[in-house]
């Protein structure tokens, strides 16, 4: 059992990791468009971006039963500084491509990086079973709140509609050069862990038994995923700039705000599964978000559109903990940074092909069909999940 104090040190870590990842996913599409690219290819990059995570993620999957977690993240952490030093100095469309694939950017404001397979399948290990759904609500909880104060941070970027030329870069560099100072911030992080922070019980082995259930898992998560590629971050952010014509302060001020909501709504999540399931609590919160978000698409102003998103926020992400916690559950602990690391690739491979599709229809018509197309998708993922799954309980819930 890894040492308690190892639970905070990767909630720290992904706290910083979340504030740099709040501030450039909303600071993306500003650079981009300042750049002069369309909606479509600011749509090509992130997909881009997300099929790199996808690809360092499953680079992590193979040989993280090999290569010691803590060195991993180690590496994780120096591309990420490297990451935010080469998008700082790159301007053209086809050199941000390259360097958003084979980096740690990430515009969708969650978590999609080589370094959250590694996190789950330690912090799996970093208290007894029946905290496992607190420490990840805590873990989610960390992030999301960050995320959300990183958007509120480009706030401060104001000035930045008031510039033009050479100062109008320089102010957008030095954000991208700040990410990848964060990426150094968390190695020393991570320096506290311990060299071997894996199970005493057993070493990490590749998927045994529980490999049918992580498989039905890991299609069902891309089918999540795959939805909620039609409305990251980035691309939300350029619809509401585009449809309501918000400022950067009020974008920055309602990202804040809704991931603020989202960050602390996980905390119900370990109460609420307690009485219904882990199961149920993703499905029964998951289901009316998305009906929220399929809403603000046929939004008549800018406040009915925030009044839909603000309860959406309630609701999106208290699937987050469970859904983790759920995983790590149902398979055997040697299995779980394996099971991690297939749940989480094809989730992140699934989120990468509709960001182009998102783009190109923001393109093609000012009706919000990313959001109707996203929110049907999650929906039907929902849907599935509880036919399939609910009677897969985790060792904890069999009893009751």
């Amino acid at each position: 059992m890894a040492p308690r104090g190892s639970a905070w040190t990767l909630i720290a870590a992904r706290s910083v990791r979340g504030f740099g990842d709040g501030f450039t996913a909303l600071l993306l599409p500003v650079y981009l468009t300042t750049l002069g690219f369309s909606a479509f290819r600011v749509g090509v990059l992130t997909t881009a971006t997300l099929l790199g995570s996808a690809a360092l993620t499953l680079a992590v999957g193979l040989a993280g039963h090999r290569i010691p977690a803590k060195r991993l993240l180690f590496a994780a952490c120096v591309l990420m500084g490297a990451t935010g030093v080469a998008f700082s100095q790159a301007h053209a469309f086809w050199p941000l491509v390259v360097v958003g694939f084979v980096g740690t950017l990430n515009p969708s404001g969650g978590d999609v990086s080589p370094f959250l397979p590694l996190e789950q399948s330690l912090l799996a290990h970093a208290g007894q079973p029946s905290q496992r759904t607190d420490l990840f609500a805590r873990y989610s909880l960390a992030g999301s709140m960050a995320t959300a104060l990183g958007a509120l941070a480009v706030g401060l970027l104001a000035p930045l509609r008031t510039l033009t030329g050479a100062a109008q870069l320089t102010l957008i560099e030095a954000a991208f050069a700040l990410y990848g100072s964060l990426g150094l911030i968390s190695a020393l992080i991570y320096r506290r862990l311990p060299d071997e922070p894996v199970e005493t019980e057993t070493r990490r082995t590749p998927l045994g038994p529980s490999k049918r259930n992580v498989y039905g898992l890991a299609a069902l998560f891309s089918l999540d995923s795959f939805g909620g590629g039609f409305m990251v971050q980035s691309l939300f952010a350029l619809w509401l700039f585009h449809r309501f014509g918000l400022s950067l302060p009020v974008a920055g001020a309602f990202f804040f705000w809704t991931g603020a909501l989202s960050a602390l709504s996980q905390l119900a999540a370990p109460i609420l599964a307690r009485r219904i399931g882990l199961i149920r609590t993703m499905v029964f919160t998951h289901i009316p978000a998305s009906l929220a978000v399929i809403a603000v698409a046929f939004a008549p102003n800018v406040q009915v559109a925030f009044a839909l998103l603000f309860a959406r926020a309630l609701l999106s992400n208290m699937d987050v903990p469970a859904r983790t916690s759920y995983v790590m559950a149902i398979v055997t602990p040697a299995e779980r940074a394996a099971a991690a690391g297939v749940t989480n690739v094809p989730r992140s491979l699934a989120s990468a092909f509709s960001p182009a599709l998102a783009g190109l229809l923001f393109s093609l018509s000012p009706f919000a069909w990313p959001l109707v197309i996203g929110g049907s998708l999650k929906i039907t993922y929902d849907l599935l999940l509880l036919w399939r799954f609910q009677q897969v309980r985790p060792p904890e819930e069999a009893d009751s």
